[in-house]
């Protein structure tokens, strides 16, 4: 391990980020997996020499661990993030205030690269508390690392994703109809493992000329989708024939205050508010195009583990 760099992985554990990991690992670094929960991360350590992968307990809250685990890193990515929480206190305190403790904390250790992960959505001007404080964070984080690199995404689509295996188990399940939320918001899902490909693109650029101002990237795929569609596609993929039917929005509203008390909070009336706006790409901001990248279609990827949803399927994620 003489000579590697390091690179420390905030959120490392999670669904994008142990695609991150893997790619930062396959290149030579040595990897700090700094999570909340180390168990989770544990299986990591099989992508790399012995040594190389290290989960780390650092949550983003804690600034004793952020300053121990980014100490000495060559580059640091930054995936964690909260998308629903019981109070703006619980949520600011990980996508505002852990955003702003490893961006100053990066900075003070002397880090080269600084790839923070928000979403598409992020705005000071934002209907929901969840985009807010992703644009709050952003503004942290350039404030205290002015050359970070900022990348947002749509929502993310993969074997292990909450996006289209909740739409499969609403397939399923639901009896009748196909219940759609918002069912004209667009969308512009994108493949787990190009975003991760687009953050190490952005690693390698860097270390070759290290940035000199902050960079501002939206990462979107190839197709843009109403949820209404998104929804139809998932009955073709599992072999579903049901009506949909688009809830009204007050009734959503009344179902998602109930939902949002419930274990897993599959629905939250913040999430609604986050669906009544479009979420795709502003086309005039760097993308994948911009780092030489081809993102895959959802039909290229989905088919294979939305089977599970079809008839005689298991219906359990992998």
């Amino acid at each position: 391990m003489i000579g590697r760099k390091t690179a420390t992985v905030f959120g490392g554990a999670g669904f994008l980020g142990k695609y991150v990991v893997r790619k930062l690992a396959a290149d030579g670094y040595t990897i700090r997996v700094a999570c909340r929960r180390t168990d989770l991360a544990n299986d990591l350590r099989q992508l790399g020499d012995v040594g190389q992968v290290v989960p780390f307990y650092a949550p983003v809250q804690n600034e004793d661990a952020v300053a121990e685990v980014v100490s000495e890193a060559a580059v640091v990515v930054n995936l964690a993030a909260i998308l629903g929480a019981s109070t703006a206190a619980a949520l600011n305190a990980v996508n505002v205030e852990g955003a702003a403790r490893v961006a100053r904390l990066a900075a003070a250790a002397g880090v080269r690269t600084l790839v923070h992960m928000s979403a598409i959505g992020a705005s000071s001007t934002s209907p929901s508390a969840y985009g807010r404080s992703r644009a709050a964070g952003e503004e942290a984080v350039i404030r205290h690392f002015p050359t970070a690199t900022i990348a947002r995404a749509s929502v993310l689509f993969g074997p292990e994703d909450h996006f289209l295996n909740m739409l499969g188990g609403v397939a399923r399940y639901a009896p009748l109809v196909m219940p759609v939320y918002a069912a004209s918001t667009k969308l512009q899902p994108v493949y787990v493992a190009d975003v991760a490909e687009a953050i190490r693109v952005v690693v390698r650029a860097f270390e070759e000329t290290p940035p000199t101002r902050s960079n501002l990237c939206e990462l979107g795929g190839p197709e843009i989708l109403t949820m209404r569609a998104i929804a139809e596609r998932v009955l073709t993929l599992t072999g579903r024939k049901k009506p949909i039917f688009a809830v009204p929005s007050g009734l959503a509203v009344l179902q998602a205050a109930v939902l949002e008390r419930l274990p897993g909070r599959m629905l939250t009336r913040d999430q609604l508010k986050m669906l009544a706006v479009d979420n795709v790409v502003d086309e005039s901001l760097p993308g994948f195009r911009d780092l030489g990248m081809a993102p895959v279609s959802l039909d290229m990827i989905a088919p294979s583990y939305m089977k599970r949803y079809a008839p005689g399927g298991d219906g359990i994620k992998i």
